[in-house]
């Protein structure tokens, strides 16, 4: 997402390395790797220091952000989610899975590959262009990113929004809107919902679980 915010520290660096070395160890042609996590959690932060750690052994690593990839567009989405009932609409079936497949196996036979792009100044939908060829590892980063299918790695951080709320606070989340108290409620159940497809866990202490 553009002019997302990144919060660094140093849970983020020595979580990372852990799972640098992972994937360093599982290493083979056109990796993938998903990370999810609730809002807060510090999936960006973790998306974006692995993909450094990799760089530095050779290896590019492209992130891709699927929470780009929402049927509504973001200024329409809080009336869309409340006109229709949040424990109705939130969930998996927000995601344009099909688009987020497209780039994958875009990917996977190194073409280029379009895909939509949040500004999150304007929250107006961007197109953003990328070249796969040349490129190593695919990092998809997102809510429900280890949902996705043949993915080879799939990290999941397992902070709820409870406990990230300084985080989503100082990322500019607004937690404390009422109706995103309930999306986030509602996103906690759906990502407990999915977590047993989780391969690696980085628990509420910022320890990894291989």
């Amino acid at each position: 997402m553009l002019e997302d915010v990144l919060l660094i520290a140093q849970k983020h660096r020595d979580a990372a390395d852990i799972i640098t070395n992972e994937i360093l160890r599982q290493k083979k042609d056109k990796l993938t790797v998903a990370i999810s996590g609730e809002s807060g959690s510090g999936k960006s932060e973790l998306t974006h220091v692995i993909a450094k750690n990799l760089r530095k052994h050779g290896i590019f690593a492209k992130p891709i952000h699927i929470d780009n990839f929402y049927n509504t567009l973001p200024l329409e989405r809080a009336r869309w989610r409340e006109t229709n009932g949040v424990e109705n609409v939130v969930g998996l079936g927000e995601y344009q899975w099909d688009k987020i497949y497209r780039v994958i196996d875009d990917f996977k036979n190194n073409r280029k590959s379009s895909m939509p792009c949040v500004d999150l100044v304007t929250e107006q939908i961007d197109e953003l262009t990328t070249d796969f060829n040349g490129i190593d590892m695919l990092i998809i980063d997102g809510l429900y990113a280890i949902n996705t299918d043949g993915v080879d790695i799939k990290v999941l951080i397992e902070l709820t929004y409870h406990e990230t709320k300084k985080a989503q606070s100082d990322r500019g989340k607004e937690p404390d809107n009422p109706l995103r108290w309930r999306v986030l409620e509602q996103e906690h159940k759906t990502v407990q919902s999915i977590k047993d497809k989780a391969t690696i866990k980085v628990n509420k202490d910022y320890m990894v679980i291989l």
